[in-house]
């Protein structure tokens, strides 16, 4: 069976970045294939290189980096989100003339049609937070 994630929530804050990624290990453990990962609105700020857990807390953001290594899953990020919350690739940030990239490099930068495109693809969508 294929799936499709969206996520809403951040990695800090909501329990819903973290039920996520446990949904996501889980497909994958039973042999199932994810199709794609889509980061939406404050879903986004897990992509943040920038960010720096507590050390008695599970690193979200690098655990979806890993995660997405591991498995070469298409981990997305909605650009309109992602421009918001200053979440920038190296083409982002050529473009708009900022100076930092902030995207770790496990994720890509792109529009809503990759949800669409994932929706009709898969079998099953999961939307966590929100």
């Amino acid at each position: 069976m294929q799936f499709a994630i969206v996520v809403r929530s951040g990695p800090a804050g909501s329990e819903g970045s973290r039920s996520a990624l446990r949904f996501a290990r889980a497909v994958l453990a039973s042999g199932h294939e994810l199709k794609r990962v889509f980061f939406h609105g404050e879903g986004t700020y897990n992509a943040n290189a920038l960010t720096v857990a507590p050390q008695d807390e599970e690193d979200l953001t690098a655990a979806w980096a890993k995660l997405g290594r591991q498995h070469e899953l298409d981990l997305v990020i909605c650009v309109a989100s992602a421009l918001k919350r200053g979440i920038l690739d190296s083409q982002e940030a050529s473009r708009y003339e900022r100076a930092g990239i902030s995207a770790r490099p496990e994720f890509v930068i792109s529009g809503l049609g990759q949800l669409a495109d994932a929706a009709l693809d898969a079998d099953r969508l999961v939307t966590f937070g929100g």
